[in-house]
């Protein structure tokens, strides 16, 4: 008889979940971690960071109170302090997902899986980073010894992913850190360079500038996040720049050398050489699949290592399944969450599958950035006669309230239906603001019923409805678009 029903490789925002679910629909689960729960979500990636840039947030509204009528003397901050919150902060998530495990009675085993067949694998006691003292032990190989052979029915895979490494002379040098190597740093550099716009480099470029920094982000692509809309980059390229931020696209980085200083050579649009206390590679990210032994089970992966699956996570083994990252879908915790559940689900025996029309992501830059459905370019791209609806935080009785006027809203709908095909914000808040976005694609809404829907007022979720007012050629707020 197999140890368990289920065995979940890997204990991040979709494996614990998976995990989880599976208990709940009444399966024997095991679950292999090689660090605390809850993955890099929890550990690396989204949890430290956001409790990191809440503290450059409330600096950063502490300095601007005057403003306000309030005024602060001595205004300073602790990034020592900040660390140590960020730590508790995550100690207690994981710890919670811990609880939740054994409450849910998963057995949670600790080490590293390699598969020995399908529905097999052995478990080797985990590496540590030689990155820095305390980090993710997924940059360790396994020791050579396993501790013990695990057998399941069913395995889903969910390790993850690590950060990319880029093939650039000097990569390796010391103060050259990944995003994951960022959290090592145990001071503010006076000089930063980020390589890499995208939602990572972003984040910590916005960062490191309010906590004084003085920043150079160099993105290859011709706006920042590139993977936003068109007019959102640009937006958030003129939001850096006029907080001291220096951006520059359209170009790479070819070199780093060590001089007093580190030396990076800037290529493209806008050549240069610049000098850096810190470099931070923040390109992206690659699938956590190269010590997994994915070739001795015969699970298919593409060249880069990612799994294919198909919308109920089966990969190409018959009872192997993956979800998160390392399907390459859509690197993003919540979407792991899903698919976890979902995998879970089917193979308790239960109809699932995955939608993937509606998808949300958000960037914790300031101003923040978030996003779902289709962009400009892509709707064209795809053969749709557009609208294109625009609203402004400036013109919400809310935002100036709040003191929080930058940016806005962008709608993309069809123009024959008016059917909303998706919805971009760069502006306070836009992380929570999306979810209406999402909602209205999932239930195929149009402009017609987000201007119907009566919202609350005076409050930033105004800012849809408004947004779908102008797109209608019907604005309240905003001057109408002159013929």
């Amino acid at each position: 008889m197999p140890d368990f029903d289920l065995l979940v490789v890997g204990g991040g925002p979709g494996g614990y979940v998976a995990a989880i679910r599976a208990a709940q629909r009444g399966l024997r689960v095991g679950l292999v971690e090689k660090e605390r729960p809850g993955g890099v979500c929890l550990n690396w990636g989204c949890i430290p960071t956001k409790a990191m840039l809440r503290s450059a947030e409330i600096f950063q509204t502490i300095t601007a109170a005057a403003d306000f009528g309030v005024y602060a003397d001595n205004v300073r901050y602790d990034f020592a302090v900040v660390r140590q919150r960020k730590d508790g902060i995550v100690k207690e998530l994981t710890d919670g997902v811990a609880s939740l495990l054994a409450a849910n009675d998963v057995t949670v085993i600790e080490g590293h899986a390699r598969f020995t067949s399908p529905t097999s694998v052995e478990v080797f006691e985990a590496g540590h980073s030689p990155i820095f003292p305390g980090g993710p032990r997924y940059a360790a190989a396994p020791t050579a010894t396993a501790t013990r052979t695990v057998t399941a029915n069913d395995v889903i895979i969910a390790t993850g992913s690590v950060p990319a490494q880029l093939p650039i002379p000097g990569a390796d040098l010391p103060g050259v850190v990944t995003s994951d190597g960022a959290f090592g740093l145990i001071g503010v550099p006076d000089r930063l360079v980020v390589i890499g716009g995208s939602a990572v480099g972003a984040e910590w470029a916005s960062l490191f500038a309010t906590f004084g920094s003085q920043v150079t982000i160099v993105e290859m692509q011709d706006t920042l996040v590139p993977l936003e809309d068109a007019d959102v980059g640009s937006a958030l390229g003129r939001s850096f720049t006029k907080r001291g931020i220096t951006v520059l696209t359209s170009s790479t980085v070819e070199a780093i050398a060590r001089t007093d200083a580190l030396r990076v050579t800037v290529g493209g649009k806008h050549a240069r050489q610049l000098d850096a206390d810190v470099v931070l590679v923040g390109v992206g990210r690659r699938p956590n699949t190269a010590e997994l032994g994915l070739e001795i089970a015969g699970i298919e992966a593409d060249v880069r290592g990612f799994i294919p699956v198909d919308e109920q996570l089966r990969t190409s083994v018959e009872h192997v399944y993956a979800i998160g990252d390392v399907t390459g879908r859509a690197l993003l915790a919540h979407v792991a969450s899903h698919q976890g559940l979902t995998a879970a689900d089917v193979i308790a025996g239960h109809p699932a599958h995955i939608d993937y029309t509606a998808i949300p992501a958000a960037t914790f830059t300031h101003p923040e950035i978030a996003s779902v459905g289709l962009t400009e370019a892509k709707a064209r791209a795809a053969g749709h006669d557009l609208i294109t609806a625009r609203f402004p935080f400036a013109a919400l009785g809310r935002a100036k309230t709040f003191g929080e006027t930058e940016g806005f809203v962008k709608i993309i709908a069809g123009q024959r239906y008016r059917e909303v095909l998706g919805v971009h914000i760069i502006g306070s808040s836009a992380s929570d603001l999306i979810t209406e976005g999402a909602l209205a694609i999932a239930l195929e809404a149009t402009l017609d019923e987000l201007a119907d829907t009566i919202h609350a007022h005076p409050t930033l979720g105004e800012i849809g409805m408004e947004a779908a007012f102008a797109g209608l050629g019907l604005p309240v707020h905003i001057p109408p678009r002159k013929r």
